[in-house]
C-alpha cells in the first residue's frame, strides 16, 4: 500500500480530470474546535471548487454515523469523506461503501482496517507516531535546559477509543524507553479526559487535591492541556513552574503561549487534512487512483517560533 507525504497547506483540486457533483461528509462532531477548522478547511476547498459537499455531524455517536453512511448511499452520492466518530468500528462503514461501489475516504481519525482498504477508498490525515512525539521530546530538552534530571508527570489521554489518543500516549512511552528523553520521567497518573476542556479542568482539579508534586502534563490535545492549565491557574499555580504539552496548535492553544502558560503543542494542520481528503474524494469518484495513505506533516512550536502559526489554524 502507498503512502504520500504531501507539504502542510499544499493541497489542489485542479488535478482531476472530473469533478464529483455530490459529496457526503459525516464528521464525528462539530462542537470540537480542530475538527471544526477541519471541517471549514473540507467546505472552503469545496466552495473553490464548485463543488456540492453535504456535511453532518454524527455528534459522538456510532450508530447515528453508520446511518449517515448509509443515508449517503441510499442519496446516491458521488463519494464519502468519513471522520470516524471510533476508530475501531470502521469495518461496517468500509463494507457498506465498496458494497455500493461509492469511494470512502477516511480523515483524520486511522480506521482499524487502514492496511485493508478496498482500492477505491483513503486515509488522510496526519502520521500520529510523529504528533507527540515531537512536543515530549521538547518538553524532555525544555526540563533539562532548566536543569532537572528527575521529573514527574501526568498524561491527559483522548478518548480511547480514537487510535490517535491510543498513539499519542504510547509515543511518550516509546521516547522514554528508547533514551530520547534527556531526564527520567515518572508518570504519577495518567487518565481519560476524552479531548475535553472541561473534563480536563475537572481531571486536574482531582490532582491537585492529592497534593502530589509534579513538574509538568503531556495532554494529547490541546483542549485539555488548556483545561488542565485552567485548573492549575484556579489553583494559584505558577505556570513557570511546570511545562505542559499539547497537540494541535489550535488559535486558543496559541494564544495561551503567548499569554505565557502552555510551553509546547505540535500543529496539526486541519484545512490541509480536509482539503486532502476532499482532494482524493473527487479523484477516486472521477474513478483515478490515490495512493491509500496521504500523511500532513505535524510541526513542533513552541513560543521561539509561534509567529509562524498564528494564522494557521
Amino acid at each position: 500500500m502507498k503512502k504520500t507525504l504531501i507539504a502542510a497547506g499544499f493541497i489542489s483540486l485542479m488535478g482531476s480530470t472530473a469533478m464529483a457533483d455530490g459529496i457526503g461528509v459525516s464528521m464525528a462532531l462539530f462542537d470540537d474546535n480542530f475538527l471544526t477548522v477541519l471541517r471549514n478547511g473540507i467546505q472552503a476547498q469545496a466552495d473553490a471548487a464548485g463543488l456540492s459537499v453535504q456535511i453532518e455531524d454524527a455528534q459522538n455517536d456510532v450508530a447515528k454515523q453508520l446511518d449517515q453512511i448509509n443515508n449517503f448511499i441510499a442519496n446516491g452520492v458521488d463519494a464519502i469523506i468519513v471522520n470516524p466518530v471510533d476508530t475501531s468500528a470502521t469495518q461496517a462503514m468500509t463494507d457498506a461503501a465498496a458494497a455500493a461501489g461509492v469511494p470512502l475516504v477516511y480523515v483524520n481519525r486511522q480506521p482499524i482496517n487502514v492496511d485493508s482498504l478496498p482500492d477505491n477508498q483513503a486515509f488522510v490525515a496526519s502520521n500520529e507516531s510523529e504528533s507527540s512525539r515531537q512536543g515530549f521530546i521538547e518538553q524532555c530538552n525544555q526540563w533539562a535546559a532548566a536543569g532537572k534530571t528527575d521529573v514527574s508527570v501526568y498524561v491527559m489521554q483522548g478518548e480511547l477509543s480514537n487510535q490517535a489518543a491510543v498513539q499519542r500516549t504510547q509515543n511518550y512511552y516509546d521516547v522514554m524507553e528508547a533514551g530520547e528523553c534527556a531526564v527520567k520521567v515518572n508518570v504519577i497518573d495518567q487518565q481519560t479526559a476524552n479531548w475535553s476542556r472541561d473534563q480536563a479542568q475537572n481531571l486536574m482539579t482531582n490532582w491537585l487535591s492529592t497534593g502530589a508534586a509534579f513538574d509538568g502534563v503531556l495532554a494529547n490535545n490541546d483542549e485539555m492541556a488548556l483545561g488542565a492549565i485552567q485548573a492549575m491557574k484556579a489553583a494559584g499555580i505558577d505556570m513557570a513552574s511546570v511545562i505542559v504539552s499539547g497537540v494541535d496548535a489550535t488559535q486558543d492553544a496559541l494564544a495561551s503561549m503567548q499569554a505565557g502558560e502552555l510551553d509546547i503543542t505540535v500543529f496539526q494542520n486541519a484545512a490541509a487534512q480536509g482539503g486532502g481528503a476532499l482532494d482524493a474524494a473527487v479523484k477516486l469518484a472521477a474513478g483515478e487512483t490515490v495512493d491509500q495513505k496521504v500523511y500532513v506533516p505535524f510541526e513542533l512550536v513552541t513560543p521561539a517560533n509561534i509567529a509562524n502559526y498564528l494564522s494557521k489554524n
